[in-house]
């Protein structure tokens, strides 16, 4: 499966932590535009300062998947009757990099009857992960990697409370 990230789940470090270990143990392709990886940066900057960081981020990630990137989407941008117009760029990016879906926590930017219309799927991060959590398998071992004393709060607080609760089930 192929998927463009939008830049929301990219800025938190969690969530974006979690989908590209999963995507780097097979789960599915993930793709961006550098339109999408410049909206995550400067949205880093805004709220954290961390603008340069995040491109230095958006360099490993290239560098971790050398086929993410999407080019040509400026060719699919004229897609009307979406809720924000400046998001076109996320679907369009989708067409143009052949994806089966969009993985966005701003499901409302993205209705139903646009994304069926391109072929295209709309994720929530959190729904996405829970269906694809699997006890011992590449999520689990991702949420193990980010050390955090209160990983559940945390990842309630990261907009993941699904896939909290499915590991606190899992895991009794």
């Amino acid at each position: 499966m192929r998927l463009v990230l939008d830049a929301c789940v990219l800025f938190p470090d969690t969530v974006r932590a979690v989908l590209l270990d999963h995507a780097a143990a097979g789960g599915f392709t993930p793709l961006w535009s550098d339109r999408i990886a410049e909206e995550w940066a400067r949205a880093a900057e805004r709220r954290m300062g961390g603008g340069a960081a995040a491109r230095a981020q958006a360099a490993l990630m290239a560098a971790r998947f050398p086929g993410a990137r999407v080019t040509g989407w400026e060719a699919h941008a004229a897609i009307a009757g979406l809720p924000d117009a400046a998001d076109a760029h996320v679907i369009a990016a989708a067409v143009a990099g052949g994806a089966d879906g969009i993985v966005t926590f701003n499901t409302r930017d993205f209705p139903l009857r646009i994304m069926a219309a391109h072929g295209l799927a709309r994720l929530h991060p959190d729904e996405f992960l829970r269906l694809e959590y699997a006890p011992g398998g590449p999520i689990d071992a991702a949420l193990d990697r980010l050390a955090t004393p209160d990983l559940r709060r945390w990842l309630k607080h990261s907009g993941l409370p699904r896939l909290a609760k499915a590991r606190a089930a899992a895991r009794g």
